[in-house]
């Protein structure tokens, strides 16, 4: 496929690197100072690694030209405002935004569940003190001093993904895949004790129940970028170019 990259982080160089070995074409990089129009028009879809605010500056033009989207930034979709931009953008473009899984995993299974009613679903993000420099809980919380696991934030995904941009993309994943922003509850959680990004899930409703935990590593370099968010964008891709996939 013939791609555009927005980003060049570490998640933006994993999965750059990821897709020129599989034999994609990374036709165009975008920075800040790009412009939408600049896009060839044989461009097969734009992949999203930069952070929110890039998805909210990038994201309706590239749609609303007819692009597919892949994006990371799960987050940016709790402010309604971006949420409906891009909506109103792909349906004039006829095109779609792919919401890469982050670092989560089961996804589908939430997405079933809510086809009946969900009485309760709860995300538990835990990660090393490292891992939440530059949050809100530098505020919270004495990162440098702290001996015990410690809570942060509890609330809603929808204000979780609001305060926390660059840390609660897999909340607002699990908001969207279940029963929304709002009835979807969070607890972020810095806990010297670990040495990895700690995932916790847990859904009840008509289905029955289930849980699941999935402990992921950081990118090299970076404590807050997950090496499976980066995977999940390339597979995202993947399966774009495939006829028969999950």
């Amino acid at each position: 496929m013939k791609i555009g990259m927005i980003g060049q982080g570490a998640i933006g160089t994993y999965v750059r690197d990821a897709l020129l070995e599989r034999g994609h074409e990374i036709a165009a990089t975008m920075t800040r100072s790009s412009r939408v129009e600049e896009l060839a028009d044989d461009i097969d879809l734009v992949i999203d690694c930069a952070g929110h605010e890039a998805l909210r500056s990038f994201g309706p033009g590239i749609l609303g030209r007819g692009i597919d989207l892949v994006t990371v930034s799960v987050g940016a979709l709790a402010d309604a405002d971006t949420y409906a931009a891009l909506q109103q953008a792909a349906l004039a473009g006829d095109a779609e935004l792919h919401l890469a899984s982050g670092a989560i995993g089961a996804l589908d299974c939430l997405q079933a569940a809510r086809v009946g009613k969900l009485q309760r679903v709860t995300y538990v993000g835990r990660k090393p003190p490292a891992g939440w420099r530059g949050s809100p809980a530098e505020q919270r919380l004495d990162l440098d001093k702290l001996d015990a696991a410690a809570v942060h934030f509890e609330g809603t995904a929808r204000v979780a993904a609001t305060e926390y941009p660059k840390n609660a993309n897999v909340a607002a994943a699990v908001a969207l895949a279940g029963p929304g922003f709002d009835a979807t509850q969070v607890r972020l959680i810095a806990d010297p004790g670990v040495d990895e990004n700690i995932h916790e899930i847990e859904a009840v409703g008509d289905f029955g129940r289930f849980s699941f935990e999935i402990r992921g590593r950081s990118l090299p370099g970076n404590p807050r970028s997950s090496a499976l968010a980066a995977m999940s964008a390339v597979a995202c891709v993947e399966r774009a170019s495939q006829r028969i996939y999950f």
